[in-house]
């Protein structure tokens, strides 16, 4: 058995025996790797890869195009880590969908939160929901710097149509941390209620989420 060989068993029985909240980035990063490269090192190639982009975090964000420039990241590892943000997401919205009931301003503050965990460009979802609120299908239907002039009212009503929503609740985030919805935010919402509202679909809260926190036009009263 190789020295690695050796390294690559410890760390994982370590794993199986503590979890990983105590493992430190890099080696977290370096138990990933071991499945997209097979018979490295994978230690160093950690290292280098939290050199580059600051943290875990930012090794998850990362375009696969940019984790390939790191010495070592072969197209396997560079797929694999940028798989694993967007799976979190969709983990989290499978783990909501048709279970919970987003009933309160609080549950849908707690879903939207979740649904943007780590992410940190800005976009929209539309939470469809069915008669009991429970979640259909979450959506992401805009992304990027969210303007009056970015909504398309059309998708957004064909996207409740075709998830078969019988109300929704619109949700985007400021990567930047504040929640305070602008101007922006109130035409946006206003748009699509009206768009939704002539296919009897309605809008039951927009939430705005940043830094973990949320803001909630319903509990706020605000245009809904």
């Amino acid at each position: 058995m190789s020295i690695h060989a050796g390294h690559r068993k410890r760390l994982k029985e370590r794993f199986l025996r503590e979890g990983i909240d105590h493992f430190e980035e890099h080696q977290i990063l370096e138990m990933l790797l071991f499945y997209g490269i097979p018979r490295k090192d994978t230690n160093e190639i950690a290292h280098r890869l939290i050199r580059e982009f600051q943290d875990l975090a930012g090794v998850l964000d990362a375009k696969m195009e940019d984790l390939r420039k790191v010495e070592g990241v072969g197209e396997n590892a560079a797929m694999l880590l940028a798989l694993l943000a967007p799976l979190s997401r969709r983990y989290q919205s499978c783990k909501f969908k048709g279970k919970h009931q987003l009933n309160s301003s609080q549950k849908a503050g707690e879903y939207a939160v979740h649904l943007f965990t780590d992410l940190h460009y800005e976009c929209f979802y539309l939470i469809c929901l069915n008669n009991q609120n429970q979640v259909r299908h979450a959506a992401k239907t805009f992304q990027g710097t969210i303007n009056e002039a970015a909504v398309y009212p059309r998708l957004v009503v064909e996207t409740a149509l075709k998830y078969q929503a019988s109300s929704v609740i619109l949700a985007h985030n400021h990567p930047g941390g504040s929640i305070k919805p602008s101007q922006g935010d109130i035409q946006v919402t206003k748009r699509i209620k009206e768009a939704l509202g002539a296919i009897d679909i309605k809008v039951v809260d927009h939430i705005i989420v940043g830094d973990n926190r949320y803001f909630s036009f319903a509990e706020d009263r605000l245009v809904l």
